[in-house]
């Protein structure tokens, strides 16, 4: 099993300006990523940007960097463009990996692609992790998901979901112990030739509501598999209290 792995990685960011090039021990943070998608074992790693800035910098750790067009609105369109550039074969896993993501696990990269390339009847595979807290449930920052028995997606939500009509009347309530509550991990895997056309699809109307590009999947009638992480995901980077975390795991 080959996968690749694509780094989108924009200047952009309303919350924290130049993101990829923020230092966390003494390195760039797209460093950080770029070191996960290497230990991954994927054949190729590739970093997509439309920001000379990044460019130059990944360049300088000897990273394969892919210039992209700056009108893209999605890590996905982004995604899209280096598979036409590199004209890569419909076939090819391609894994995204988010750009602020330093402490991603190498093993959930290769998991998500060993996902993909176990089920045929999916278009895209994903990950997700259990949540016992009720305030992670309620959280809107939160994505949760919900899945059928076979481990196919029914729905990705900002919401409480599957909402417990009985116990969820009192708000202080635990959460109930008769049926699990997942939280949906932002790293994908698809084959070039689905993303290819995803991103030539309407936006659905879900998607916009909840801002969750992978409605649009569901939404057109295309499955989702989801497994569960085989080991914690890490932390992320949208603020600066994240910023300080995660330097200091790292």
């Amino acid at each position: 099993m080959q996968f690749k792995v694509v780094i989108p990685a924009r200047y952009a960011s309303v919350r924290l300006p130049g993101k990829p090039l923020l230092e966390l021990a003494g390195k760039p943070m797209i460093q950080h990523v770029f070191q996960r998608g290497v230990e991954s074992g994927a054949s190729e790693v590739v970093i997509a940007t439309d920001d000379q800035r990044i460019a130059d910098v990944c360049r300088s750790f000897s990273a394969d960097v892919c210039m992209t067009s700056d009108n893209h609105r999605s890590g996905s369109d982004r995604i899209a463009e280096v598979v036409s550039m590199r004209g890569w074969a419909d076939d090819e896993i391609i894994v995204n990996l988010q750009g602020d993501e330093p402490c991603m696990p190498a093993e959930l990269l290769h998991q998500v692609a060993q996902d993909m390339d176990s089920h045929d009847a999916a278009a895209v595979t994903t990950l997700s992790t259990g949540i016992t807290d009720r305030n992670k449930l309620f959280d809107p920052h939160v994505v949760k998901v919900v899945t059928d028995a076979q481990g196919y997606a029914l729905y990705f939500s900002r919401a409480p979901i599957p909402w417990h009509r009985d116990e969820f009347i009192n708000s202080d309530t635990p959460l109930p112990t008769d049926i699990g509550f997942a939280r949906h991990i932002g790293l994908y895997a698809y084959r070039s030739g689905y993303l290819t056309r995803f991103v030539t699809l309407d936006h659905a109307p879900i998607e916009r509501a909840e801002s969750l590009e992978q409605l649009r999947v569901l939404w057109h009638g295309d499955r989702i598999h989801v497994s569960e992480a085989m080991i914690e995901p890490g932390h992320g980077v949208d603020t600066h209290d994240d910023l300080k975390r995660v330097s200091e795991l790292l």
